[in-house]
C-alpha cells in the first residue's frame, strides 16, 4: 500500500500502480470526470500513470493553470494530427502550450502556405478527430528507435531534438494515427476538445535564430465547451477595445516618433499630467514609510556595471559602450538603478544603529529589447522603474521585506487592483551557474521571503529558476478585469552586490559587517504600469488620478464667461478641468467629452447662469440634474477622499 497526501492535508492509502484517473474517481465521480492529469510531488503527469511510491498529489482540472497547460498542449498535438491529413509531407518542429493557447512550428514545404482562409478547414478536421476520442498513450521509446522511426518519417527536426537526448529520456505520444517526440504529460483523450478556433499565422525561425529555415508558427486554443470559446472571443473583442496603445491615441496621452526612436515613448501633456500624480501618489507613501529620495545620473561608467555583474549578465540587451574623447573610457546607459544606490550607501560610514537605509528614486533606465519584441509602452528601451533600495541588517531582512508587501498592497487598492497572487521565484537548483553568491546566502534570502509571504498571508506560488541573477524575489501577478495575469510589483533580497560592491556598516562589537539589500518597485515601471492601468480600467481612470475630472461645456458663446468663472471656483478647490469653448453643438461636445472619459461633464447655459449653478452629467451614466457648485464639489471631493 501507498500512502497518498492529498492537497488538504489527507492522507489516503492506495494499493501500488493505482493510477490518477481511479485516486479521482475514489473522490468523487464529478472530479474523476473533469481531471485532466495529475500533479504527482510537484511534478505534473499523464491521469493514467500509475503510482509507484508515496506522494502529495493533486488532480488538476480545467480549472487549474497546470490543467490548461495540458489541455493545450494536447490540442497541439491534435492540430499537427489535422496538419498532416490535410498537408501530407508536412514536417513538424515543436508545439507548446502558451499562456492562451497553444502553436506548432511546422515546415510546410516549398510552394505551400496557410493563411486565415485555411483556418476553417484545419479547425474542422481538428475537432472531428476529436469526436475519435482516441487516448494519449506514452510509450518509453530507445534513442536508436527513436531515431528510425523519424528518419523513416523524413522529419529533420524531431532528429535534431533528439542530438541532445540519451535513452531513458525519450517517450513518444500517439493519439489515433499520429506520433509525436514528446515528454507530455496530456490529457487522458481527445473527447474533451470540443471547440477550436486558429488564431494566428505567422513566421518563426528554427530554435529562434535567423540563421536557420523559417517555418510556419500556427496559433489555436481549444476549449471543453462552445460557449467556452465564444466568452473568450468576446474578451479579445473587449481586449482591442481596452487596447493602451489605441486608448492613449485616443486619449492623448502618449505617442511614440520613428525620428526619436523606436521603444522610446513621448509622453503627451495629459499623460505627464497622470504619471506625475502616480509619482507623487507613491513619494507620498515613500515618505511616511521612510524612504530618502535619491537622484542618480542616466549613464555610468562600464566599470560600475562590471563590479556589479551587470555587464555580465545583461551586457547584450543594454546599448552599446558610449566612447568618450579620453582613450580607453566608456559609459553605459543605465540599465539599472541599483549599482549608483550602492555607490551612495558608501559615501560615509554606516554604524548598525543607522540601518536600514532606504533610497528611492523614479530612475529612467535602458535595453536595448528588439525591434520585434517592442510593444506600446508594456515592452521599450526607455523606462522609469519606481525603484528603492533598503540597506538592512541581517535581523531587519523579514520585518522590511513586509513591510514593502505592505506599500505594494497599498498600490493596488487604491488603483483598483483586488484579483492578484504572489510568486515566489527561487533560484534553480540544477543550474546554479546562472546565478551569483554562495548557496549560505540564497538558502537565507530564500527563506526571508517565504516567511514573510507566509507571516502577511499571500495566496502564493513558487516558481524555480525565475530568480534573478543576484537573489530570489517575490513577484506579484495581478489578473485585469479581462481575466489577463500581469506581473506588476517585485521584491528582491540580495546578499550579492553588497559583497560585490564591499559595503559595510559596524556591528555592535565594531566589527564590520555586510548589509542586506532589499530591491523593490512597487509599480515595476510606470510605463508598463500605465499601459496594464488604461487596459484594466478601458481609460476610466480613478477619480483622484485622472488628469482631467471635469469639463465645462456651454451651450453657446454667451456662456463661455460664466463657464470660465465656474473652472475657476472648481481650481480653487484642487479639481482639474478645462473648458470645451469650440463653437459646436452642445451635442457634439458631450460625444466629444464622453469619447474622451472625462469623469463629469458641466453643461451651463441660461438658466445655469442666472441661477449660478450647473447641470451635471457623469461619464457613462448620464445627466444627474443640476446643483450648487459646492454641492458638486462636496461630492467629487469625498469620492476622491474615499480612493485616496
Amino acid at each position: 500500500m501507498l500512502n497518498i497526501t492529498l492537497p488538504d492535508g489527507s492522507v489516503r492509502p492506495v494499493e501500488s500502480g493505482t493510477t490518477g484517473h481511479a485516486l479521482a474517481a475514489s473522490i468523487s465521480e464529478g472530479l474523476a470526470r473533469n481531471a485532466l492529469a495529475v500533479r504527482v510531488n510537484g511534478e505534473v503527469r499523464d491521469l493514467h500513470r500509475p503510482f509507484t511510491e508515496d506522494a502529495a498529489v493533486e488532480i488538476l482540472t480545467w480549472n487549474d493553470t497546470a490543467g490548461k497547460s495540458t489541455y493545450w498542449h494536447s490540442s497541439a498535438h491534435l492540430m499537427a494530427e489535422a496538419l498532416e491529413a490535410l498537408y501530407p509531407g508536412v514536417k513538424l518542429a515543436i508545439g507548446p502550450a502558451i499562456e492562451n493557447g497553444f502553436y506548432y512550428d511546422v515546415d510546410l514545404g516549398e510552394g505551400r502556405s496557410i493563411s486565415s482562409e485555411d483556418f476553417p478547414e484545419i479547425e474542422k478536421k481538428m475537432l472531428e478527430l476529436a469526436k475519435s476520442k482516441s487516448r494519449y498513450i506514452r510509450k518509453e521509446v530507445s534513442k536508436a528507435d527513436a531515431i528510425a522511426y523519424f528518419t523513416e518519417k523524413q522529419d529533420p527536426y524531431k532528429l535534431e531534438l533528439l542530438e541532445n537526448l540519451e535513452d531513458g529520456q525519450i517517450t513518444f505520444y500517439t493519439q489515433g494515427g499520429f506520433t509525436d517526440l514528446c515528454r507530455g504529460p496530456h490529457i487522458p483523450d481527445t473527447s474533451t476538445i470540443k471547440a477550436a478556433k486558429l488564431m494566428n499565422v505567422a513566421g518563426a525561425y528554427w530554435r529562434g535564430d535567423e540563421k536557420n529555415k523559417q517555418l510556419t508558427r500556427l496559433y489555436g486554443i481549444t476549449f471543453p465547451k462552445a460557449k467556452d470559446l465564444t466568452e473568450y472571443l468576446e474578451r479579445l473583442e473587449e481586449a482591442k477595445r481596452r487596447d493602451h496603445r489605441k486608448l492613449g491615441k485616443e486619449l492623448k496621452l502618449f505617442a511614440f516618433s520613428e525620428k526619436v526612436g523606436a521603444g522610446l515613448p513621448l509622453w503627451l501633456p495629459k499623460g505627464t499630467a497622470l504619471r506625475e500624480r502616480l509619482e507623487q501618489f507613491l513619494r507620498k507613501a515613500q515618505v511616511k514609510a521612510g524612504y530618502q529620495p535619491v537622484v542618480t545620473p542616466h549613464i555610468g561608467s562600464k566599470e560600475l556595471y562590471v563590479t556589479s555583474g551587470h555587464y555580465e549578465k545583461y551586457g547584450a540587451d543594454s546599448f552599446q559602450p558610449i566612447k568618450t574623447p579620453n582613450p580607453g573610457e566608456e559609459f553605459f546607459l543605465k540599465p539599472m538603478n541599483c549599482p549608483h544606490h550602492c555607490e551612495i550607501y558608501k559615501t560615509e560610514p554606516r554604524s548598525y544603529r543607522d540601518l536600514p537605509v532606504r533610497y528611492a528614486e523614479f530612475g529612467t533606465v535602458y535595453r536595448y529589447e528588439q525591434s520585434g519584441e517592442l510593444h506600446g509602452l508594456t515592452r521599450v528601451r526607455g523606462f522609469t522603474q519606481d525603484d528603492a533600495h533598503i540597506f538592512c541588517r541581517p535581523d531587519q531582512v523579514k520585518d522590511e521585506f513586509k513591510k514593502v508587501i505592505d506599500l505594494v498592497l497599498y498600490v493596488f487598492k487604491n488603483l483598483g487592483f483586488e484579483d492578484y497572487t504572489a510568486q515566489i521565484s527561487l533560484r534553480d537548483p540544477a543550474n546554479k551557474v546562472k546565478y551569483i553568491g554562495s548557496d549560505e546566502n540564497w538558502a537565507l534570502a530564500e527563506s526571508a521571503i517565504q516567511e514573510a509571504a507566509a507571516e502577511k498571508g499571500l495566496s502564493t506560488t513558487t516558481e524555480l529558476g525565475e530568480a534573478a541573477f543576484y537573489g530570489p524575489k517575490l513577484d506579484f501577478m495581478v489578473r485585469d478585469a479581462l481575466g489577463r495575469r500581469w506581473q506588476l510589483g517585485t521584491i528582491q533580497v540580495d546578499y550579492n552586490l553588497p559583497e560585490r560592491f564591499d559595503l559595510e556598516y559596524v556591528a555592535p562589537d565594531n566589527t564590520k559587517q555586510r548589509p542586506v539589500m532589499l530591491h523593490r518597485a512597487p509599480f515595476g515601471s510606470l510605463e508598463r504600469f500605465v499601459a496594464v492601468l488604461i487596459e484594466h480600467c478601458a481609460g476610466n481612470f480613478p477619480l483622484w488620478l485622472t488628469p482631467e475630472q471635469f469639463i465645462v461645456l456651454p451651450i453657446s458663446d454667451k456662456y463661455i464667461d460664466y463657464a470660465n468663472e465656474v473652472k475657476a471656483q472648481l481650481e480653487q478647490h484642487e479639481l482639474r478641468g478645462t473648458v470645451d469653448a469650440r463653437d459646436e453643438r452642445i451635442g457634439r461636445k458631450i460625444r466629444d467629452a464622453e469619447m474622451s472619459k472625462i469623469p463629469y461633464l458641466l453643461v451651463v447655459g441660461e438658466k445655469e447662469a442666472q441661477d449660478n449653478i450647473i447641470s451635471v452629467r457623469k461619464h457613462g451614466e448620464g445627466d444627474l440634474g443640476s446643483m450648487p457648485l459646492d454641492a458638486f464639489v462636496k461630492s467629487v471631493q469625498s469620492q476622491i477622499v474615499e480612493a485616496y
